[in-house]
């Protein structure tokens, strides 16, 4: 069994007003970079196996104090990234109510059989998180290994872990905080198991 911990970078210049990031590459605030060496003090308590990461670089900036303090490589993959959202791209919820209401009522009712005009397919998005996760695992048997990215990317990824319908993942993971820990453990193969959920690093003694 491999325990995965996904973590999500830290926050960044868009977060206060909650606009959809997705594809956007935007970059971290000070509090962002600060809540990074946070999670990299903690992390070089009881180092992981691996470090792997979004190309973005409000991951890779996250992820890169946690590879000075472990002296773990990051491997980047292009399948962790975050989902693209289309023409919500930059845009909170009241401004795609303006812009585009009747896709926008849909996307709430049903956020992957109604994904964002434009954006990417939320079952595709599922299979590629699943896809890399599964590689991890047969790289990283047994071990422990990080995975900085992104909110609705490691929504879904739980959902399809875990075997819960793509489409609750904003209702059964209404937030996924910045910089927190939670942790799956997985054979690569049956259901996996959720360890824990947004738990902040300094409220445990060492990682899983």
């Amino acid at each position: 069994m491999t325990d995965l911990i996904l973590v999500r970078h830290g926050e960044t210049i868009w977060h206060h007003d909650n606009r959809y990031t997705g594809r956007s590459d935007v970059p971290l605030t000070e509090r962002g970079h600060r809540q990074a060496e946070a999670f990299a003090r903690w992390a070089a308590t009881s180092p992981p196996h691996a470090l792997w990461v979004s190309p973005l670089s409000r991951a890779r900036d996250t992820a890169a104090p946690i590879a000075k303090a472990t002296g773990l490589s990051m491997r980047i993959d292009e399948r962790l990234v975050e989902l693209d959202f289309g023409r919500g791209e930059g845009l909170t919820g009241a401004e795609m109510d303006e812009a585009f209401p009747e896709a926008r009522r849909a996307f709430v009712a049903d956020p992957v059989a109604n994904h964002l005009p434009g954006g990417e397919d939320p079952v595709h998005a599922a299979e590629r998180m699943a896809a890399c996760a599964a590689d991890i695992v047969r790289e990283h048997p047994d071990e422990t290994v990080l995975v900085v990215g992104h909110s609705t990317a490691h929504r879904l990824l739980l959902c399809r872990l875990l075997g819960l319908p793509l489409s609750s993942y904003r209702r059964v993971f209404p937030v996924f905080r910045n910089c927190a820990v939670t942790t799956v453990r997985w054979n690569g193969t049956d259901p996996a198991a959720l360890i824990e959920y947004n738990v902040p690093p300094d409220h445990r003694a060492v990682a899983v």
